[in-house]
């Protein structure tokens, strides 16, 4: 088994290829759409054994880093634009690169406003399964 991170993206991937409100112009009905249908299917996965986490994220954001003894220096910008990019994550645990991206396609078909797909793109990323070697 591989674990593989399905990135949701608000902007910054290929083109849509359904131009969609962002999700907060939605109704409350198509919202609670969405993610029932994203429920669903984290469900059906837990079922195969193929899930292992998703989040959604919230649009606010920090930058912490180490700044010696005391508090660390915290700011909440410039961003490398994440915070306007990434809307959340579905981490799996499937046989295959295939099976990753066959689940990825059926995540993009979530539905949007007045319950159509969105036909999202979705980033599929495999987790690193050893340190890098580094080569002289």
């Amino acid at each position: 088994m591989a674990k593989y991170l399905l990135l949701k993206h608000y902007r910054g991937g290929p083109a849509p290829v359904v131009d969609f409100d962002p999700m907060d112009r939605w109704t409350p009905t198509d919202i609670d759409a969405h993610v029932q249908y994203m429920r669903d299917f984290a469900a059906r996965l837990e079922g195969t054994g193929e899930y292992v986490d998703e989040q959604a994220l919230s649009p606010e954001g920090t930058f912490v880093r180490y700044g010696g003894k005391g508090r660390p220096p915290v700011t909440d910008g410039p961003f490398a634009e994440t915070k306007d990019l990434i809307a959340g994550w579905m981490v799996i645990d499937v046989e295959t690169y295939e099976r990753a991206v066959e689940l990825a396609g059926e995540l993009s078909a979530a539905p949007g406003p007045d319950g159509k797909p969105i036909y999202e793109w979705l980033e599929v990323r495999p987790f690193l399964t050893a340190a890098p070697t580094v080569a002289e």
